[in-house]
């Protein structure tokens, strides 16, 4: 399995660290390989697992398998429809206890640093967006030398760390969501600071709408499992939106599901909406991406690919007691505690 994927020769001055001569990206993003299956339990998680042809067909026929019988297409349109819906009463089920804050944001993202604070990024000030007449309407963040946006920001697991992180720089953060309720918890965590960070509602799918900053005015975008939840056929027009919004230099971080995760085959019968695009018991979808798939997405919207990276993960814990086998030694692993995760990483930048 390849790790690290470079597809442009060209010198990007703002990010050095990314480019590599060849092999595996150093420690800790995806640095973590199990070379001895003894040794599987001391970390829960082991990066860049090779799959034997045997286990890929096995993962393909159980993705078969769950997508024959897909849901009816009259039934379809609801879970795009009021997709906010289910996602309001997913947040008001769980609140912000569901997920964990994302304490590896800035080690796989070190792009999200800003310059004052240890950022690999340089901070150039952009006019661009600022035509006739000679001022500027006001908007939040308008002074900040360094803007970021997360798009699906949820409950706030990415927001409060880079606030945390950002507080005393010349730094600013966008979030949104179209779930309200995601918004409302944002809005009212104690770490929340209007100096620092404005927290909206917005439909990501909606290209039509203006967002509460001018355009070409983002320094960085967030895109961490959103996009999966995405109709796969608007998937484009979100991207498009996006790269409307960077500055010239600007970048794009994504991650996301790839295809054959572990809760891609986990899938039952009937949960199928189309090709590798599933709704859960909740009504929430999730799409599982290919690195060609994302790289076209990203590609077709103008931005310059600067790494795509698929990362395999083993996770395991102990179970009982059990052992779980390696994956390559013939045997079958119980998936009670040994999991299969596929995860795509982008890194982009904006040349338009």
């Amino acid at each position: 399995m390849r790790t690290f994927l470079k597809l442009t020769v060209r010198a990007v001055r703002c990010i050095p660290s990314r480019f590599y001569s060849g092999g595996r990206p150093p420690a800790p993003l995806g640095g973590r390989i199990l070379t001895n299956p003894d040794d599987v339990f001391r970390h829960n998680m082991w990066d860049h697992v090779h799959w034997t042809d045997e286990e890929r067909e096995i993962a393909q026929q159980k993705a078969e398998e769950n997508s024959k019988h897909k849901i009816p297409v009259e039934e379809q349109p609801k879970y795009d429809r009021d997709a906010n819906k289910y996602w309001d009463r997913f947040y008001g089920m769980h609140h912000g206890k569901f997920f964990r804050n994302r304490s590896w944001l800035f080690t796989e993202f070190p792009e999200l640093l800003p310059p004052e604070v240890g950022g690999i990024c340089s901070s150039e000030k952009s006019q661009d967006w600022c035509s006739s007449p000679p001022t500027c309407a006001s908007f939040p963040g308008q002074h900040a030398d360094f803007r970021i946006l997360e798009v699906g920001c949820g409950a706030g697991n990415s927001v409060f760390p880079i606030i945390n992180t950002i507080r005393g720089s010349k730094a600013f953060l966008y979030c949104c969501d179209f779930s309200s309720q995601a918004i409302e918890l944002v809005q009212e965590h104690p770490d929340y600071d209007p100096a620092l960070c404005h927290a909206f509602v917005r439909d990501i799918c909606d290209t039509t709408s203006p967002f509460p900053f001018p355009p070409r005015s983002l320094d960085i975008i967030l895109v961490v499992f959103v996009l999966s939840a995405i109709h796969p056929a608007r998937a484009q027009g979100v991207v498009n939106s996006l790269a409307g919004c960077m500055k010239h230099g600007g970048i794009i971080l994504f991650r996301d599901y790839g295809r054959y995760d572990l809760s891609q085959l986990r899938f039952k019968k009937g949960q199928c909406l189309s090709d590798n695009f599933y709704t859960r018991q909740d009504g929430t979808c999730v799409y599982f991406f290919t690195k060609d798939e994302v790289h076209n997405l990203f590609s077709n919207a103008g931005l310059e690919e600067l790494q795509n990276l698929e990362d395999r993960r083993l996770q395991s814990s102990r179970h009982r007691g059990a052992v779980p086998c390696h994956e390559n030694n013939g045997n079958t692993c119980h998936e009670d505690f040994s999991r299969m995760k596929e995860i795509v990483f982008v890194i982009c930048q904006a040349i338009l």
